[in-house]
């Protein structure tokens, strides 16, 4: 039997996405096994979303996260994780709620980013006024230009106002570099020394300026082997604990097993050369093209062509043998946003679901 197969598939409706703790276990001793010290780990959590693989991890020493929701750090605060780091603007009504954080979960020490002026007096006063002392470190934007600030004269200069400004500690700086998606290492080492060039400039400067040495949260999976060898930085890859069909083509370096798997059913026959399966966009992560959402493990030679909300048309050929209740596996492309679109998770060991986990960060 494959190791994906359920030995009762017709007691499990579908679509539903199915977790194998034993191949979690493996990927998170892989991870530690690829950096030096386990305190240099920041797991981020927006891949799983979940309690039971936050624990897995809180098992085996992990004791820094990251994550990029308010949802997402209450799961950590819950768990007891000692250290984390929201990674997200805070304005309006999620400063407020992060605020509750810390007075809810003391236990925790949580952390937030900033980019701007505006952003730094926001949050000093209010941490003024609840009288609380919040970790806080810069973001730099290294090129993926969604959030962050230049590791330029700006941010050195607003890691100064940090220091000054009442209720905030300032930590050091937060870097996140997705678009870093070179398959060759080589090339993917060359572009992630350059982007931490000037965070080095930037930290020699401080040091220069009579500052303690700020420490540095860097990079995702992709960039994770490199900054993995950078002795002082810590290193925030996700997707490890479940990886995808996306990363296992592009990062065939790093030897993480996938973990996830979509359980589906063939539906309808609407012709003689298609079929139709219940994975439709509220079932997969479909930002991607057509042809590169999902990989279906025991078909591989199906291929979208249509997709809609509760529905995917594959080409199967002519002559194919699918009849309407056949049980079908897949591995996203994608896994991060699949798994937001799941209330539970079904835990399987040697074919047999033997537990279910709540996704209780993917509310929001």
């Amino acid at each position: 039997m494959n190791w994906y197969n359920l030995h009762t598939p017709e007691h499990v409706d579908t679509p539903t996405l199915l977790v194998y703790p034993d191949r979690i276990q493996h990927n998170i001793e892989v991870l530690k096994g690829m950096i030096d010290r386990v305190d240099r780990l920041r797991a981020h959590v927006k891949t799983h979303k979940t309690k039971e693989i936050t624990r897995m991890q809180l098992d085996v020493g992990i004791r820094k996260f990251k994550c990029a929701t308010i949802a997402e750090a209450e799961m950590l605060g819950v768990c007891g994780a000692p250290d984390v780091l929201l990674a997200y603007p805070l304005h309006g009504a999620k400063l407020q709620r992060f605020v509750a954080l810390i007075q809810h979960f003391p236990q925790t020490r949580f952390s937030a980013i900033v980019d701007h002026v505006d952003a730094v007096e926001n949050l000093s006063a209010t941490a003024v006024k609840n009288n609380i002392q919040v970790d806080v470190f810069i973001d730099l934007n290294i090129g993926m230009g969604r959030t962050g600030i230049r590791p330029d004269d700006a941010a050195f200069e607003l890691y100064r106002f940090c220091s000054e400004m009442d209720g905030l500690h300032v930590q050091g700086f937060h870097a996140y570099d997705g678009h870093v998606r070179e398959v060759d290492m080589v090339e993917r080492k060359k572009v992630c020394d350059r982007n931490y060039e000037p965070i080095a400039k930037l930290i020699e400067r401080l040091l220069g300026e009579g500052f303690e040495k700020p420490s540095v949260v860097i990079g995702g999976s992709p960039s994770f082997p490199i900054y993995a060898q950078y002795p002082e930085v810590e290193c925030s890859p996700g997707t490890f604990v479940l990886w995808d069909k996306g990363y296992a083509d592009t990062l065939p370096e790093q030897h993480f097993l996938p973990g996830a798997v979509l359980m589906t059913r063939v539906v309808s026959l609407p012709s003689e050369n298609t079929i139709c399966v219940d994975l439709g966009y509220k079932a997969i992560a479909s930002e991607n093209p057509l042809d590169n959402r999902v990989f279906f493990l025991n078909a591989p030679h199906l291929k979208p062509i249509s997709h809609s909300e509760e529905h995917l048309v594959l080409e199967a050929g002519v002559n194919h043998r699918f009849q309407v209740g056949d049980v079908l596996y897949a591995l996203p492309i994608h896994i991060c946003p699949t798994v937001a679109l799941y209330d539970k998770l079904l835990a399987v060991e040697e074919g047999k679901v033997v537990d279910e986990w709540e996704v209780v960060a993917r509310r929001r």
